[in-house]
């Protein structure tokens, strides 16, 4: 749970520096990228730690994939509430044919190393 918690964390921070900066285009580019780089910096001491703690519990394929569905639920709450931005029918199916991907990674045989 560690694992997945720190995950969250770290993608909040990521989605924040990826994307916070679209409702400000006023803003000099360079001045966006370094705040978006300030800000990646706690996406990265949280990233990290929860690989670290996740590897063995979990493989690496599995990591990524835990690590991606949060980053879309993440995304999706940010996306809704930070840039007004609804996703519309063909994301979500997007999104349900991701989570099945989910489902196939964790099937008995992907053991972790």
């Amino acid at each position: 749970m560690t694992t997945v918690l720190l995950l969250i964390a770290s993608n909040v921070f990521m989605t924040f520096a990826w994307y916070g900066h679209l409702k400000f285009t006023q803003v000099d580019l360079w001045k966006v990228v370094v705040i978006s780089w300030l800000i990646a910096f706690f996406e990265y001491c949280l990233q990290v730690p929860a690989n670290r703690l996740g590897y063995g519990l979990f493989t690496a394929f599995q990591l990524k994939i835990i690590q991606e569905v949060i980053t879309l639920l993440i995304f999706t709450l940010f996306s809704i509430t930070y840039l007004r931005e609804p996703p519309a029918w063909n994301h979500i199916v997007a999104f349900a044919l991701i989570l099945g991907a989910v489902y196939f990674a964790f099937l008995p045989g992907a053991k972790p190393t």
